[in-house]
């Protein structure tokens, strides 16, 4: 049984992909530490994590490469047009100008989770943001649909 408010809990065969957005002034640790404090902050346990999802050529970006390397995960990429089909509940204006998609975080962890759950929404530093999904029984998580 899940979790009626969907946080602190997992259900067998799943994980969770945590999508991540950087400015090029992100530095190295902020990513790693936000995705830790909104993991903490939900209940949910960082071992959980099977992947980072990100926008095409942000996966070399020295934050999410450490973070990557902290946590034990590989990074996924899609590119802005595939994220900007994904349905998204905080999207921005603001992101969608800059890199053509309206939302990074949501839309590459819902992405990469290929109809999984968005647990946590989006989460921001001054530079640096992580949104949360839950992957579905049936697939793992960073594995392209």
């Amino acid at each position: 049984m899940r979790n009626p408010d969907g946080e602190g809990r997992l259900d067998d065969g799943e994980g969770l992909v945590v999508g991540v957005g950087v400015r090029a002034t992100a530095a190295e640790t902020e990513l790693l530490e936000l995705i830790r404090r909104t993991l903490a902050g939900a209940g949910l346990p960082a071992d959980a994590v099977r992947a980072l999802a990100t926008l095409t050529g942000k996966g070399g970006h020295p934050a999410v490469r450490a973070a990557a390397a902290a946590l034990g995960v590989p990074v996924t990429e899609y590119p802005a047009e595939a994220l900007a089909a994904v349905r998204v509940p905080n999207p921005s204006g603001t992101v969608g100008e800059a890199v053509g998609t309206v939302s990074v975080a949501e839309a590459a962890a819902l992405a990469a989770t290929g109809g999984g759950e968005l647990l946590v929404p989006k989460r921001k530093t001054a530079a640096a943001t992580a949104a949360v999904a839950r992957t579905p029984h049936h697939r793992n998580a960073g594995e392209r649909p």
